[in-house]
């Protein structure tokens, strides 16, 4: 066994572990951290595979920002670990179908091995490829015979911005909202009025007291 193949297994089985804690966890805090930990091996994988376009990718994108993300409204919830776990065994027969069929499904294609297609790939990408540009290979490959989907989904990406764009800035009759101009332009003396009152007064004779509260009820 190479080195790279030691590499392998020791990233896959740091990866199978995190993937493992992500889902045994008992706080939400630290599955956040062992799911962060499971991409940082996948994408040590991806390196070993030399994929560095997609692992650089994951880096980035997920545990960069969106991973990131998630532990930041994960802590800033606090959520309620006991309420969320009454439900746990309600949902464990079908959780654990799902897992047992995904589970024989993997054993089927690991041991009946891979089928590559005979295809041959573009002429532009081979030749990016065999130049040790696998970011090249994949732009040309997306954007000569996968360019519909990827303007589909640019289009669908748009219109879900547009539309949380949308839902942000859309005002609520039950709510009122401050005008920062109109705050800036207050001048001082519109901050505060004075009002002019005696400082002493005299008190109220008993009957004349009694008969004020009479006539309000």
């Amino acid at each position: 066994m190479d080195i790279k193949t030691g590499f392998f297994y020791m990233f896959s089985l740091v990866l199978v572990f995190a993937a493992f804690r992500v889902i045994t966890a008992r706080n939400p805090v630290h599955a956040v951290l062992y799911l962060m930990l499971a991409f940082s091996q996948a994408a040590a994988v991806w390196l070993l595979l030399e994929a560095e376009f997609l692992a650089i990718t994951l880096v980035l994108v997920y545990l960069g920002a969106v991973m990131v993300l998630f532990l930041f409204v994960v802590m800033m919830l606090d959520i309620n670990i006991e309420q969320l776990r009454q439900g746990f065994w309600k949902h464990f027969p079908l959780a654990a179908t799902i897992g047992v069929v995904t589970i024989l499904e993997m054993a089927y294609v690991l041991t009946g091995g891979f089928h590559t297609s005979t295809a041959a790939a573009p002429d532009a990408a081979l030749t990016a490829a065999s130049q040790g540009s696998n970011a090249k290979a994949l732009g040309l490959l997306l954007y000569s015979e996968y360019v519909y989907p990827i303007e589909i989904a640019a289009a669908i990406l748009i219109v879900a911005m547009i539309a949380a764009i949308a839902l942000t800035l859309r005002r609520r009759k039950d709510r009122k909202y401050a005008d920062a101009a109109d705050q800036i332009r207050v001048k001082a003396s519109e901050r505060m009025t004075v009002v002019k009152m005696e400082s002493t007064r005299a008190a109220m004779p008993a009957a004349q007291a009694q008969a004020n509260t009479e006539k309000q009820a």
